[in-house]
């Protein structure tokens, strides 16, 4: 099968054919492009969903991705980094290895199919040219027929009249030899104009023709293998990545297997244990005996002699029973006082670290400091060695004051280390406030700080522990407590047993009265009457503050 001898007279059918070849190719081309830029876009956006979802350093999240499930989910986002890799891998090898490479190849295809169809109109012209000038022979030697044959009959004419003069005669004879003359030339050069017009033809329909369709059947083969050769590679890239794509799910699936909730709850318990020891039963206070009356040393009341009690149990009472301790919400102390014997021994812990970690790094300057002195000193043409004794003498007194430093740190983390073991102990505050107290001043370490449901706690200011020894300043004080003003009202949304100390009992669309709104710990202080007062938790209820009240909140 030859497209020069099957489609020998579909010159123009081919030309449109070959045009429409390269539309296809330019078209799987601008597929191909188009593709790889989703490819990049898609990457683009995966890395921005990883970056957006990473934990910022040095901040709380990267604290919380100890967990393990939290480790499981910065693995995905890790791997879905790589997986982004592979994508943008795709993208750069179809750029590379099928569009750079087609769009070559299409500017010669273009180049050669021109090439092809020249040759080809050349061709055309030329045989076109043979037949006009056939034509123009034909019709001049058909004229000089005609002109002969009238110049022949107008001989005879005159030969036959009498009347003619013989000049005349002779002169219509000599025309008709002459237009004889001209006819058999014509006819000589029609002859030849018919052989030439033959044997071109023969070549254009024979050998011309045959051979350009040749070319340009050949060229359109090649063009249709490399489309397929396109479309093979394009599969192929695609299948490259899926090893290492399947690496990185294989990665997430081993996150996943390798989530423990056990560690993860064993770290919430290293996280927020307080060290504290769960406090003991209340006893009866007889106040019917003013002169009498007696604090239990299990209380968590932090009272300190014979002075007012800190908690009171009536709807008039200021202050909280924990869980409900007030937030200390001023600065953190040094020494991290503030905050119970577990969690202020791994502040303690992670403080000494750093230090000790400043201390070596500052004694490594100091070592390279002394070797470079050595060095100057061996050869003093490199440097003068007391340039380095200032910065020498600078990175030991940075030494002494971290170790200085460290040491403090270490004797507080001593201190907590030492009271963790026994708990249940008493143990004696060591300022001298405390040893001018009485013996009932003495009080355990979990009724020294008092613990809130965020893990802190306040420590009693000595100034505040400070004790009324008369009975009857302390009844004064007592009676003439005022109840909180009710800064707005709530509805419980569902009811709620109060089994615990200081909470209250509620039942869903009761109404009551706000007297302290959440102060962040979850629970909002609430009145029924006079004598009814408690702590609810804040999802129970549906506030409406007093904007008028002091101290309310505007909620939106």
């Amino acid at each position: 099968m030859s497209w020069g001898t099957e489609l020998w007279d579909q010159f123009d059918n081919l030309e449109k054919h070959t045009q429409w070849g390269i539309d296809i190719l330019e078209k799987y081309i601008k597929f191909v492009k188009e593709r790889t830029e989703i490819e990049l876009n898609y990457a683009k956006q995966l890395r921005n969903l990883s970056k957006k979802y990473q934990p910022k350093k040095n901040s709380k999240e990267e604290e919380e991705y100890r967990y393990t499930a939290c480790q499981a989910f910065l693995s995905t986002l890790n791997e879905m980094n790589d997986y982004a890799g592979q994508h943008e891998v795709i993208s750069e090898n179809m750029t590379s290895q099928i569009t750079v490479e087609l769009a070559r190849y299409v500017q010669e295809l273009k180049q050669e199919r021109k090439s092809h169809f020249h040759d080809g109109r050349k061709a055309q012209q030329q045989i076109e040219t043979c037949w006009k000038q056939l034509e123009s022979s034909k019709r001049r030697f058909e004229r000089d027929c005609r002109e002969a044959d009238r110049a022949q009959q107008y001989f005879e004419k005159m030969d036959a009249d009498i009347n003619v003069t013989k000049a005349d005669v002779e002169k219509a004879r000599q025309q008709a030899q002459i237009r004889h003359q001209m006819a058999d030339d014509s006819k000589a050069d029609y002859s030849s104009y018919l052989q030439k017009f033959n044997l071109e033809q023969h070549e254009y329909y024979h050998t011309h023709i045959p051979n350009i369709f040749q070319k340009i059947q050949e060229m359109e083969e090649r063009r249709i293998v490399r489309i397929g050769e396109s479309v093979k590679t394009y599969a192929e890239l695609d299948r490259q990545v899926i090893p290492i794509i399947g690496k990185c799910l294989d990665g997430i699936v081993t996150a996943a297997e390798s989530v423990d909730p056990k560690n993860d709850s064993q770290l919430v318990v290293e996280a927020y244990k307080s060290g504290f020891e769960p406090p003991g039963d209340i006893e009866f206070e007889d106040y019917t005996q003013p002169m009498k009356r007696t604090v239990s040393d299990n209380s968590l009341s932090n009272s300190r002699g014979d002075g007012k009690p800190e908690l009171k149990f009536g709807g008039k009472s200021k202050g909280k029973l924990w869980p409900f301790i007030k937030k200390n919400k001023g600065a953190t102390p040094e020494d991290f006082s503030n905050l119970p014997p577990e969690q202020r021994r791994k502040k303690l812990q992670q403080k000494v670290d750093e230090l000790n970690k400043e201390i070596q790094k500052e004694m490594d300057q100091r070592d390279a400091i002394t070797k470079m002195k050595d060095v100057y000193l061996k050869n003093p043409q490199m440097g003068d060695p007391a340039s380095l004794d200032h910065k020498l003498a600078e990175v030991s007194q940075n030494i002494e004051k971290l170790r200085l430093e460290a040491q403090k740190f270490e004797a507080w983390l001593a201190e907590v280390e030492g009271r963790l073991p026994a708990r249940g102990e008493q143990s004696r505050r060591q300022s001298g406030l405390y040893d001018t107290q009485s013996a009932p001043a003495v009080n355990n370490c979990a009724q020294d700080r008092e613990s809130s449901p965020d893990g802190s706690y306040t420590e009693e200011q000595s100034q505040e522990s400070e004790v009324k020894v008369l009975a009857t300043d302390f009844d004064d004080e007592f009676d003439d407590e005022e109840p909180l003003p009710a800064i707005g009202t709530c509805k419980a949304l569902y009811t709620f047993e109060g089994q615990n100390e200081g909470t209250i009992s509620v039942v869903e669309g009761e109404t009551l009265y706000v007297i302290e709104e959440d102060k962040g710990d979850g629970w909002t202080r609430i009145r029924r009457n006079e004598d009814e007062e408690g702590y609810v938790p804040t999802s129970y209820v549906e506030v409406y503050l007093d904007k008028n009240a002091k101290g309310a909140k505007t909620y939106i």
